[in-house]
């Protein structure tokens, strides 16, 4: 059963972080990315006043389930997880993070432009 939730909670992380980069994309999705986007900020930035800047329920839900199943000196983050396990390297949670930040704020940017200037400027 635990392999199970942690393929679950890995497809579920891939999700967010998917639809966090490109939701701003599609006029469908833009008003839900801005929610999710603006959530997963309140959980890097609010909840990690009390857990830690980058903190991410579901990241620590997965480590609970990963140390059960014998996982051990797991990374800070998911994304430094996921990217050390698909490309072979190590690299370091700092070097993810700055790439992490950078990919976030140019999202949120971007869902703002999308839903608040772009839709703004047509209304003229």
């Amino acid at each position: 059963m635990l392999p199970l939730v942690d393929a679950l909670l890995t497809v579920l992380h891939l999700l967010i972080i998917g639809f966090n980069l490109f939701g701003w994309i599609f006029p469908a999705t833009r008003k839900l990315h801005f929610i999710v986007i603006m959530l997963t900020a309140g959980s890097w930035f609010i909840l990690g006043i009390w857990f830690g800047i980058g903190y991410c329920p579901i990241t620590h839900w997965q480590w609970e389930v990963k140390e059960k199943l014998g996982e051990g000196n797991l990374p800070g983050s998911f994304i430094t997880y996921f990217a050390n396990k698909i490309t072979g390297r190590q690299f370091t949670d700092d070097f993810v993070n700055k790439v992490t930040l950078v990919c976030f704020l140019a999202a949120v940017l971007l869902s703002v432009y999308v839903n608040f200037i772009k839709r703004n400027k047509g209304r003229r």
